[in-house]
């Protein structure tokens, strides 16, 4: 527990968590602040591209192997069970209707890239190393949970919700799109790529990070205020305890997949994480009945601050402690 609070402590300090919280402070108190949204997609474009590549560069000198795969498939499995998990929690605490509780449970199968890219770099600044590939992992927990969700709402419904629409806006995701594409970049120009570029996605990347999360804390801000009370308090005690139980899930494959501390932590931070990006945007065609104040407000007013300031502290000691590392 020690170890717990220190590592929380230290990470309410860093200029990530404190950007975030500026952000939010902001929104809460209705300030003017706000970041233009050409500006808020740059800013996503570059952090996917830089940790897309990083994690392709990582692959190039690691090489192909059977526990790459395995990851691979423990991160779909993780992706198509967790919104079960997530649905049966959420008919416990709350009153919440089957087609909006689908739509939320969704999201916590799903990934939360922001939030990954903010473990590696709290990985890096505490120098515990991490399997490269786990970007590739994230990738691919984008879309089974968004499958999972549509088969909770359609039990018992003639009519299917696959249609073209659909996949287009599942597979052709823009985030997805850019995280596999510049993880490929990196795999085949490898370390020699990475040196050629460093300067343009190495060194500026955490003060890029910081940029992001102000406006994520202005957007959570924001929502939390539209939001909160639509969730209710049933709501409120999933969006804590769900990432928490979501970690452990990811900790038990992680060990028994073998991976490194870092790789431990970033597969329980994959496993505890929501989506406020690619899932919303397919919810939004599969599932236009269910109310996005809920499952937004969830995913990026509740989940995501708890996993930047306390979860990643959190599953960080868990995963030392699993691990001895």
């Amino acid at each position: 527990m020690t170890e717990i609070l220190a590592l929380a402590g230290d990470n309410l300090i860093s200029p990530i968590v404190l950007s975030f919280a500026l952000g939010l402070a902001a929104a809460l108190a209705r300030s003017d602040l706000s970041v233009p949204e050409a500006a808020a997609k740059a800013l996503s474009i570059y952090l996917l591209f830089a940790i897309g590549f990083k994690g392709g560069v990582s692959v190039a000198d690691h090489g192909i192997d059977a526990t790459l795969g395995f990851t691979l498939l423990a991160g779909v499995v993780l992706s198509g069970l967790l919104p079960f998990v997530a649905y049966l929690l959420l008919c416990i605490v709350t009153r919440m209707d089957r087609l909006n509780a689908a739509a939320v449970a969704g999201h916590y199968g799903s990934i939360s890239i922001v939030t990954f890219v903010a473990a590696t770099s709290v990985l890096e600044s505490r120098g515990i190393g991490s399997e490269g590939y786990m970007v590739a992992v994230a990738a691919a927990m984008e879309a089974p949970a968004i499958l999972s969700a549509l088969w909770l709402v359609s039990r018992g419904e003639k009519s299917g919700r696959m249609d073209a629409g659909l996949w287009r806006e599942i597979l052709l995701n823009g985030s997805i799109v850019l995280l596999v594409g510049s993880f490929l970049i990196g795999w085949v120009t490898g370390p020699e790529g990475l040196e050629e570029i460093s300067s343009f996605i190495v060194a500026p990347f955490k003060g890029v990070l910081c940029l992001f999360l102000l406006d994520m804390g202005l957007v959570a801000g924001r929502g939390m205020a539209k939001g909160r009370h639509d969730i209710g308090l049933g709501g409120l005690v999933f969006g804590l305890v769900m990432p928490v139980v979501g970690s452990l899930f990811g900790l038990g494959a992680a060990l028994l997949l073998g991976l490194s501390t870092g790789g431990v932590v970033l597969l329980m931070v994959l496993a505890a994480s929501a989506s406020y990006i690619a899932v919303p945007a397919a919810m939004r065609v599969a599932l236009p009945e269910a109310n996005p104040s809920i499952y937004l407000t969830l995913s990026l007013g509740v989940t995501f601050p708890f996993n930047l300031v306390l979860g990643i502290p959190l599953y960080v000691a868990i995963a030392r402690a699993a691990t001895g590392g």
